[in-house]
């Protein structure tokens, strides 16, 4: 009677992932440009190194923008000290228009220049805080902290407001977004298989870790944040956000990785070394198993992906069962056979269950 090697199925805790490829991208990006035109007078960072929002990146030569201050607080001046005869005017008027002293017509002409007079004050109040607004403008600021670029402008150069060419770039690198692409056929059926049951989510949210390009786990796990509302036409696929920490700036935008997404956790998992199936000549995956009579059943069983070196079975395999993984070429369906345990198996399931 030949030997054969057997694995016994218990069914265990087995977590689902799938790996997609992705990128790195700054999770906040700001570009850096004047909101006033002039001449840049001096650049206050170093290309490369980290700012904080408010920080002066550029000075703009203010002369001119000063002049332009000065002379609204001086509109504003004049503007207040006219004001103040045409108000006593009218008052005066509006006594002696009881009185029937000066005419209707009079005491209206004066009320409506002492408005006149009220109204170039508040006119001159908002152009003296344009003009504040504009000077300040002359320090063009960090809108955002991160991790600044290289300047494109130095000193002396010309710059106007808006201009289509930012002066650098911002980017936050802690934390950073990668976003990964998902088929919709794979995103349906992950759906569909939560949806009846056949897992569900670990701790109610789907947790993320990332391989480097050269093959390297990046230390920081990462969150699955969202999902895009809409599948690209051109490829069939979904893009899907995903957030990691980046203390040490490891990860830059740009980076190739891939992101090793887990889909869930099926509590009640079959595990098969993939030593042990094979393809019968529909191409059904089919295992051999020892009976209770000792003898050898062929079992078609139907796969759903692989786990490490091992096949999750959706059907024909129930706990008890006895997979032959070695000594295939001794057995024959309906032959008797011995069979032994499988030695690494003591290895392999715990190994599954970290997964």
């Amino acid at each position: 009677m030949p030997d054969v090697s057997v694995v016994t199925i218990q069914p265990q805790r087995v977590a689902l992932t799938t790996e997609l490829s992705g990128r790195v991208s700054a999770s906040l990006t700001a570009e850096v440009r004047p909101q006033v035109g002039g001449i840049i007078k001096d650049r206050l960072f170093t290309e490369g190194s980290d700012v904080k929002a408010g920080d002066t990146l550029y000075q703009i030569d203010p002369a001119s923008y000063q002049a332009v201050l000065d002379g609204a607080t001086a509109a504003l001046a004049k503007a207040e000290a006219s004001v103040a005869p045409l108000r006593l005017k009218a008052e005066r008027y509006k006594d002696l228009l009881k009185s029937e002293a000066v005419s209707a017509q009079d005491y209206d002409d004066a009320s409506a220049a002492q408005k006149l007079a009220e109204a170039e004050i508040e006119l001159a109040k908002a152009a003296l805080e344009t003009a504040r607004i504009n000077l300040a403008y002359c320090k063009v600021t960090a809108p955002i902290s991160g991790r600044i670029g290289r300047s494109a402008v130095t000193n002396g150069a010309l710059v106007t407001a808006s201009q289509a060419m930012p002066l650098s770039t911002i980017q936050c690198l802690d934390p950073v977004y990668v976003d990964v692409t998902q088929s919709s056929a794979d995103m349906l059926r992950f759906r569909k298989a939560l949806q009846s049951g056949q897992f569900s989510l670990n701790e109610g949210k789907a947790q993320v870790k990332l391989l480097l390009d050269d093959g390297s786990p990046y230390p920081e796990p990462g969150s699955l944040k969202f999902s895009e509302a809409f599948v690209d036409p051109s490829t069939g696929s979904v893009t899907l956000r995903t957030l990691f920490p980046n203390p040490k700036l490891m990860l830059l935008p740009g980076l190739f990785v891939r992101a090793v997404l887990e889909e869930g956790v099926k509590d009640q998992g079959i595990l098969v070394p993939q030593r042990g199936v094979s393809r019968n000549p529909a191409g059904n995956a089919t295992v051999l198993v020892v009976g209770a009579d000792e003898k050898v059943e062929p079992r078609v069983i139907k796969t759903d992906r692989t786990v490490g070196e091992n096949w999750l079975v959706n059907d024909g395999l129930k706990a008890g069962d006895r997979v032959i993984v070695e000594g295939l070429q001794k057995a024959r369906p309906g032959t008797p056979v011995k069979a032994v345990p499988f030695g690494p198996r003591a290895e392999a399931a715990p190994a599954a269950d970290k997964k």
